[in-house]
């Protein structure tokens, strides 16, 4: 899989309502959501209980937090796309933010991305990345909405 090379805005704009990339398929066993968890202090039965959430839960394993799934998106975003000649990068907030379906445990995730909207802010590059988190075999993401970044290039 190739980057996306974004060395300016002009360059970054020209990308605007199109298809950015997506990431590698990665995979979320159960190791990851212990670990998440013990980072988190979230220890709910339905993230690490797995003989519980065997019997109990109605996806009959356990599942990854919600925020577990979020987590990974600069991970898989630094997959997609390489900005040259910045500075510094900010992630400035989330909108439109759903958790559409769970991510059971071994399942794969990866990141689909849209360039949704960008503007200047005072030499300050303001991109809205549209972005999707799927989950391998189904037809609804993980989590899907618009990701804010403050790009400030030299």
């Amino acid at each position: 899989m190739e980057k996306l090379i974004i060395n300016s805005y002009d360059d970054f704009a020209s990308h605007l309502g199109q298809e950015l990339g997506t990431s590698e398929w990665l995979q979320i066993n159960q190791d990851r959501i212990n670990m998440f968890a013990d980072a988190t202090l979230d220890h709910q039965w339905i993230h690490v209980d797995t003989a519980k959430a065997k019997k109990e839960s109605p996806y009959k394993s356990t599942i990854a937090h919600g925020y577990l799934t979020l987590s990974l998106l600069p991970y898989m975003w630094d997959q997609i796309i390489e900005v040259r000649n910045l500075k510094m990068l900010v992630n400035y907030g989330m909108d439109k933010m759903r958790f559409e379906q769970p991510v059971i445990t071994d399942s794969r995730i990866r990141l689909v991305t849209k360039l949704y909207a960008i503007a200047n802010l005072r030499g300050i590059c303001k991109s809205e990345i549209e972005f999707k988190i799927e989950i391998e075999g189904q037809r609804k993401p993980a989590l899907q909405g618009i990701a804010s970044f403050l790009y400030y290039f030299n």
